[in-house]
Order: structure tokens, then sequence, then C-alpha cells
């Protein structure tokens, strides 16, 4: 019998996703905080991360302001902190199986001058990348065991100054501007490399990355503790009505991309009209496709995280059958 075909995507209206369990990294504020408004309005049991107690307290009030039935808990996770994601991943792992893991949090303003972590890492390179690799690795068991998904969340900056991340510590050469670019570089051409080990070592997880545009908190809504833009953010936001767009819009992709199952591992989702829009199959910019970067940042990440991926531990095919 053919199976009936999936419905058309309604941003506004999500598919049922009872029983269903989502981690989020950094969804205190912008769009994984609005991630976990919309999975929890569609019934999803979702896990909120964030670096700071009291505003993970406030965003967990907030959603449940507006989503009062949500079913919510907080985990205290700083991605630019090895040991903070390995004792988050260990506190996940002991609570069973996840549906899908959304890596998020990032630095998007960064310092003017290179800053480094307790870990020795350039700041943002640890904050958006590293830590994240990391962390999809420490819960590939618990993705494996639902044949989950996870969601890399790129930057339409890879197409516009495409740096190739030669140097993503960026020892030499530190600039705001190139340590956000290299890191979304980073972030996406990982995202597809995961989608080509996890096939290649039959893991039953699949690797999506998503971007969700030119999203504005001058265009958000305000929320006491997790949006609040200024008059004069909002002024200038609002003059750039024609390509932005507000953040729970943007939020729509990573959403889509990390819960429709008519996504398929290794896409790469995107608005509609590159800066807002609907959610839509898009393709990645050149220098994300690019092998040779991608397998040379993940030997850069598995040396600075001093750790592998377990892919035959929670590969699908048993070892004894494999070639």
């Amino acid at each position: 019998m053919t199976p009936d075909p999936a419905p058309v995507w309604d941003p506004t209206n999500p598919p049922d996703l009872t029983g269903r369990k989502y981690l989020v990294t950094g969804a205190t504020r912008g769009l994984g905080y609005f991630a976990v408004e919309q999975l929890t309005g569609a019934g999803a049991h979702v896990i909120m991360t964030g670096r700071n107690p009291n505003r993970l307290a406030g965003a967990r009030a907030a959603v449940l302001r507006r989503v009062p039935d949500a079913s919510l808990e907080t985990l205290l996770l700083d991605t630019s902190n090895l040991g903070s994601v390995r004792a988050a991943a260990a506190t996940v792992k002991a609570r069973g199986r996840l549906n899908g893991l959304l890596l998020n949090a990032g630095i998007v303003h960064p310092p003017r001058t290179r800053e480094t972590t307790m870990d020795g890492n350039e700041i943002v390179f640890a904050t958006n990348v590293l830590g994240h690799y990391a962390l999809a690795g420490a819960l590939l068991p618990a993705l494996a065991a639902a044949a989950g998904r996870m969601v890399w969340v790129g930057s339409m900056s890879t197409a516009l100054t495409p740096y190739d991340p030669v140097d993503p510590q960026l020892v030499e050469g530190y600039t705001p501007w190139r340590a956000y670019v290299q890191s979304k570089v980073a972030t996406a051409a990982l995202g597809l490399e995961a989608d080509r080990r996890l096939r290649a070592h039959f893991v039953p997880v699949q690797s999506v990355v998503a971007h969700p545009g030119y999203s504005a908190s001058g265009r958000t809504r305000g929320i006491v503790g997790v949006n609040e833009p200024s008059r004069m953010t909002r002024f200038a936001d609002n003059l750039q009505a024609a390509f932005a767009q507000s953040k729970e819009r943007g939020a729509w992709t990573l959403v889509r991309a990390l819960t429709d199952r008519q996504v398929e591992s290794g896409q790469f989702w995107g608005p509609r009209y590159v800066s807002h829009g609907a959610p839509v199959l898009a393709k990645p910019s050149k220098i994300t496709r690019n092998t040779e970067i991608a397998e040379r940042l993940w030997t850069v990440c598995e040396n600075a995280a001093r750790m592998r991926w377990p892919f035959e531990a929670v590969s699908a095919v048993p070892k004894s059958s494999r070639a």
C-alpha cells in the first residue's frame, strides 16, 4: 500500500509532536527560545539549555506563559566549555532516547579582540562549533536509539564572505566578522560531513543544516528577559523590513529542519527569499560543500575536543555483517 503523502508544511501549525523529545542549545533568547515555544506548542517535550541559570529560569517561565501546558525541563550547558558539554551530555544520555538535537547556541556579536576559553580555544570557534561537535558526538547513542536527527545552524553570511578556515582558531588575523563567518562555514561544513560519516557507518541518525535568514530582534515581539530591544534597535530594524524578519519566523526554518519527516539527511534548509520567508529546501554555499575543508575541520575538532564520535558503537549494521 502506498503511504499517505506528507502534509504541506504550515509553520504556524506544525504536526503533532507528542511523545517526542528534543534538546535545544542556546534556548534562553533569540532563535533558540522561539524554537522551544514552537516545539512545545506542538506537544514535544523539550530540554532547554543555557549557560546562565537566571536567564534559563526566566526563559522557561516565558515559555509557560505562552504555552501553559508545555512539557519542559532545563539544563545548564555552556557550549564554550568542554567540561560543561560533557556533564550535560551525561545527564541527557541517562534519560534515554532523544528524537532531535538543535545545535543553535552561538556568539553572533564576537568580541573586538581575540579571546580564549578556559580550554584554550578561541571563544567564537569554541562556542559556535567545537562545543556542538562534542555535544552531538556524545549524544549520538541517544539519537541513534530514536533514529533521531541533529540540526546545525548555519548562516547566509558564508555565501557573502566565504572565508576558508585554514586557521579556525584565528591565532593570526582575528577580526570579529571573520571569527563569526568562519564559525558558520565550519558549522555548515561539519553538518554536511556528519551526514557523510553517519551514512558510511550505517548510523540511523540524520544530520541537517539550516539557516534562519536575517532575523532581527527589533522585528520580534518583546518578551521580558528574552527579547527587549531598545527603541533605537526597533527603529533601525524596522527600516530593514523589506528583507528582515522576526526571530519567531527565523525559528520556523530550524523547527522544520528538526521535525519535518520530508526533510532528508544531508539537506540544507533556509527561508524562501534567502533573508526571509517560509522555510524551503535550499543550496548550501560552495565553500561549505568542499569535502577537503570539511575533513580538515573534522580532524581539528577531534583533536581540540579530544574525542571521536562513536560511530561503530551505534551502527545499525552488526560487526559480523560489515564488509
